[in-house]
């Protein structure tokens, strides 16, 4: 119909970086089917490199520590936001922010849906006592159910593929040109309940390093670039620290390169999975069942210890009721060890032996 209004969506998903990973795969595939869509993401300007691959879709960036800090700093990016004329807009983080933001872009006429997280189904699965252990919804399914109620049809997402990228030279110089496999190794993530001991991670390297040709390292922030530093002193030439010394992007096109990597229940996770790289995670507080599975991972390759205590919190942000954090210093490297080969078809000793 000649007379109809051009439907301009607005995404919003402002954090974290792992959810806004989550959130990719559902966009590629409603830009795809419905390209005449026009499609605007509003997240933070860093996670930009995550939706390199959708074409046709902008972005708004906004100043959350400046300019667009509060409520009132929602107020002046509404008043920026209207004159793009969005008819629809899914809120896919609903928090206070958000919250007054849409309130304010459905005064402008503008169709709003909002995620529902179902926070009283992850209640159930957390609490202490009569936990009950269903699998939940995941976050991307929350996503498309929610930009489907806008009334957007699209397919189902599909993993990705791994394509190989060129290795930035910063790192290239190190690696050398890739022989044999290459593993990653991300411990780290945002809250204790989700991080394996250092000391345990420390053995783990070891192990791969006896095994696989390169080991590179991922995380973020000065106490994991010096532990990480400290691996590829004590380790050698085989294990490579990126932190600190890419881009998220190029990050993303060092992932592309390796065979499996082992993570957390965190970003480099959903990151490793938006390249198409198998993922070894290793969860200790959290579970999958509370829907934050790497999207297209073998669910054989999770790493848990089957305790009355797990899971205890949706976002390991919880002190451990023993305060030992059993759930994570009683998984062996060995087990992580064993699951890695077995992802990349390496024998082990036991199997070379045997």
């Amino acid at each position: 119909m000649e007379n109809e209004i051009p439907k301009h969506l607005l995404v919003i998903r402002l954090s974290a970086m792992g959810d806004v990973a989550i959130c990719v795969p559902v966009i590629a595939t409603l830009k795809r089917d419905n390209p005449t869509l026009k499609i605007t993401v509003l997240t933070r300007d860093f996670f930009r490199p995550f939706f390199r691959e959708i074409e046709g879709i902008e972005f708004v960036s906004p100043d959350l520590k400046g300019r667009h800090r509060g409520l009132s700093g929602m107020f002046r990016l509404w008043k920026e936001l209207r004159k793009k004329e969005f008819t629809h807009v899914a809120d896919l983080h609903d928090v206070l922010r958000t919250k007054f933001l849409r309130r304010l872009l459905s005064l402008s006429g503008c169709r709003v849906e909002v995620i529902d997280k179902g926070r009283s189904e992850k209640r159930m699965l957390t609490r202490k006592f009569r936990k009950i252990m269903e699998q939940l919804p995941t976050s991307m399914q929350r996503y498309g159910e929610t930009i489907a109620r806008l009334g957007f049809s699209f397919s189902e997402p599909v993993p990705a593929v791994r394509k190989p990228l060129p290795v930035p030279s910063s790192i290239g110089r190190r690696s050398g040109t890739k022989q044999g496999k290459w593993i990653g190794v991300a411990p780290f993530a945002q809250h204790k309940g989700k991080i394996y001991p250092t000391l345990l991670t420390d053995e783990l390297i070891g192990l791969l390093v006896s095994r696989f040709e390169r080991v590179f390292l991922f995380g973020g922030g000065p106490y994991e670039r010096d532990f990480a530093e400290c691996m590829e002193v004590r380790h050698g030439e085989r294990v490579i620290s990126v932190i600190g010394r890419v881009s998220l992007s190029e990050e993303m096109d060092i992932m592309s390169n390796l065979d499996a990597i082992v993570t957390m229940d965190s970003a480099s996770m959903h990151i490793a999975s938006l390249m198409g790289v198998p993922v070894v995670s290793v969860w200790g507080a959290t579970h999958p069942y509370a829907g934050f599975y790497g999207f297209g991972q073998d669910p054989r390759n999770a790493v848990q210890l089957d305790l009355p205590c797990r899971p205890c919190s949706v976002y390991g942000n919880r002190r451990c009721l023993f305060k030992d954090y059993r759930c994570l210093q009683g998984i062996a490297p060995q087990t992580i060890f064993d699951r890695v080969c077995s992802v990349t078809d390496t024998p082990t000793p036991s199997d070379r032996n045997s």
